[in-house]
């Protein structure tokens, strides 16, 4: 079977996954723990995801203006739910990707919006990972071997070794040459050039990528901060603490891309591990579909509400010259 048959059907993994945990658990379970749940809570998470966006833009806002790039907050913001949809809808989020569409009609060139998105996506990971340590590792070092968490830290150690090296512009040149020189096209060559140029043009410091990683390890403790409160509501009392152990894991997991929007691999690894502290599989699925809807399912609806606005606004502009 080829590969590119396998990558087609890898999402329906996912999928069924999803599907098969619904049916075990009984829709019906599901559907009475929506129907008591606390609506004041659920009011005040609707509040905190539009905060969380304000946070996740402000991160890669800061960096596009260091990396001089054109654009107001208001355009970041639109930007990013728009982004955020379509990941939502894509396996791993790799629509999120679009964004350096958005910022190439703006004027900024490809390999620059490109960069702007790649040191998002890592300031993401390395995040996730802090949360994991920071908060987890007494309790991951009882629940994982030592020699699979052992793995885990050299994994993040090599990525780290990796980022080094091709944050570098002539360390990377220099790794990247034998691709350049044996693989790309000779047709192609002065576009993969340029390309890598502006990639590294306006790049930010190191320095000054540890205070983005300030800012975004704020987003993501108000996103995990709203996930709570939908869990509040169904009446799972624990610590906060928990949640900001347990969270970026399933967010890890979520990423592998055999799923849309991580459906059913992030909902078995949150049953499993809250499962650990006694907390009811039902009620930690439907925290789940329920944060779906929250974190995904509002803000797509303003991301497509911006998308058609996007659409006759260039329409107006076509009929206007």
């Amino acid at each position: 079977m080829k590969w590119r048959t396998v990558k087609r059907y890898l999402p329906i993994i996912g999928i069924a996954l999803f599907i098969y945990l619904l049916i075990k658990l009984n829709v019906t379970k599901i559907a009475g723990e929506v129907d008591s749940l606390n609506i004041n809570y659920i009011g005040i998470s609707i509040l905190v995801i539009f905060i969380f966006f304000i946070f996740q833009t402000l991160k890669w806002f800061v960096l596009a203006k260091r990396q001089k790039i054109n654009i107001s907050f208001w355009e970041a913001y639109k930007i990013n739910f728009i982004s955020n949809f379509y990941g939502f809808i894509t396996p791993g989020k790799i629509g999120t990707a679009i964004r350096a569409d958005y910022l190439k009609r703006k004027g900024t060139e490809t390999g620059k919006g490109v960069s702007n998105f790649v040191l998002d996506k890592v300031l993401d990971f390395v995040s996730l990972f802090i949360l994991m340590i920071v908060f987890g590792f007494s309790i991951y070092k009882k629940i994982i071997p030592n020699g699979e968490w052992y793995i885990l830290i050299g994994s993040f150690i090599l990525f780290i070794i990796l980022f080094s090296i091709f944050y570098n512009k002539k360390s990377s040149k220099f790794c990247l040459r034998p691709i350049y020189q044996k693989i790309i096209p000779e047709k192609f060559k002065e576009k993969s050039r340029s390309l890598f140029n502006s990639f590294y043009e306006d790049i930010p410091s190191i320095p000054f990528l540890f205070m983005t990683l300030f800012i975004n390890l704020v987003s993501w403790v108000i996103n995990y901060f709203n996930i709570y409160l939908i869990g509040l509501s169904l009446g799972i009392n624990i610590n906060f603490i928990y949640f900001l152990i347990i969270l970026p894991i399933s967010t890890l997991v979520a990423q592998i891309p055999i799923t849309i929007n991580g459906f059913g691999t992030r909902e078995l690894t949150l049953i499993g591990l809250f499962g650990v502290l006694g907390i009811n599989a039902t009620k930690v699925f439907t925290m789940s579909i329920l944060s779906i809807v929250i974190v995904n399912i509002f803000p797509s609806i303003a991301a497509i509400l911006f998308i058609l606005k996007d659409k006759k606004n260039e329409i107006h502009d076509v009929k206007k010259s």
